[in-house]
């Protein structure tokens, strides 16, 4: 078996310590400019790279920041990990990304994983509804951020948008070119986001003077393309049909886009839809759909860089910050967390 070059190899290379060795690695200015170049011809010429397991040992924790998501099929949960990635480099951190697939044991499963591993902190998009597994989680003392979740009461972070607003927006854009009957693609019912976004739908038809029974809603058990087909075929059976269709999230709305076409309906002549997340697929689908869109990578980096405040908080200083559920969130700079809407064939904006 091949010898792995280890730091006292390098200190007998260079003829130094292995004192000095360390000190060059983490502490560079606190060596002379000669000796450092001979460790570092050394460490080059050995091909030594220091094992993160011994200092993870020494320091009680490592430098991994854990990401765990619903479902990493979905592009919107893509964009949250690349900007939460883009703030964990900067700060010289590495990034796990793990899949609860939507399973409440999945989730235990991988947040007892982190907990082994010591990783500095977790970002967790949570899947049980009872909370529990996050309770648990919490006896480690290892931080944790919720990501596109709100966590009123819970004593910890939260990063979210107002899908009171987004679900508003979705059904006030349909009202607006003449729909008066609309059906609500939902997915699990004990997510947040489903319940506010249904809330928001329902104030839209309010305001303008339409009925609840107006809203009808096709839920499903999964928010993905697959259920999105399922959804779009109990849709077509309808009787009465509405005349448009909000989506929980995009790919429900491309999984229903697949049904209509394949039944010969037209969109968005003879059924229109709005989807949410403004993933780049919804936008390069065939027929473009619209969206509401959730500023996902930003999300991602601003979940990090809270994860990070609290992570290296050694004064007790940090004060957990959320936002959500249709209240106005403040971000850094003080202006309030918005969602937009993309129109078919036109630029987003800002409500």
């Amino acid at each position: 078996m091949a010898h792995v070059a280890g730091i006292k190899d390098v200190a007998r290379q260079a003829g130094v310590s292995v004192g000095t060795v360390s000190n060059v690695i983490n502490r560079p200015e606190a060596v002379l400019p000669e000796t450092r170049a001979r460790v570092l011809a050394a460490i080059e010429e050995l091909g030594y790279v220091r094992s993160e397991s011994a200092r993870q040992l020494r320091a009680g924790r490592s430098r991994i920041m854990a990401l765990l998501v619903l479902d990493m099929g979905n592009p919107f949960f893509v964009d949250v990990a690349r900007g939460a990635e883009r703030a964990a480099r900067e700060a010289g951190l590495g990034v796990m990304v793990c899949n609860s697939d939507q399973s409440p044991a999945e989730e235990a499963e991988y947040l007892s994983l982190f907990a082994e591993h010591r990783v500095c902190g977790v970002l967790v998009t949570p899947t049980d509804a009872t909370g529990r597994n996050l309770e648990a989680f919490g006896r480690h003392r290892i931080p944790f951020v919720l990501v596109d979740r709100v966590a009123p009461g819970t004593g910890t972070c939260a990063v979210s948008v107002d899908d009171v607003r987004g679900g508003a927006l979705a059904v006030g854009h349909l009202v607006a070119a003449g729909h008066r009957s609309v059906a609500y693609v939902s997915g699990p019912g004990d997510l947040h986001q489903i319940r506010d976004r249904r809330e928001g739908a329902l104030s839209a038809l309010a305001d303008a003077g339409l009925p609840p029974e107006a809203l009808v809603e096709i839920p499903s058990d999964r928010l993905d393309v697959s259920a999105g087909r399922d959804a779009g075929a109990r849709l077509l059976g309808l009787v009465p049909r509405p005349t448009a269709v909000f989506c929980a999230n995009d790919l429900l709305a491309l999984g229903v886009l697949q049904a209509l076409y394949a039944a010969g309906v037209r969109v968005p002549h003879d059924m229109a839809i709005v989807g949410y997340d403004d993933i780049e697929f919804a936008a390069a689908a065939a027929v473009p759909l619209t969206s509401v869109r959730q500023p996902a990578a930003v999300m991602g980096r601003m979940a990090a860089e809270l994860l990070l405040e609290e992570s290296d908080d050694e004064d007790g200083t940090h004060e957990h910050r959320s936002g959500g559920r249709g209240r106005r969130r403040r971000r850094s700079s003080g202006r309030p967390w918005g969602v937009g809407i993309r129109c078919l064939g036109s630029a987003p904006f800002e409500p």
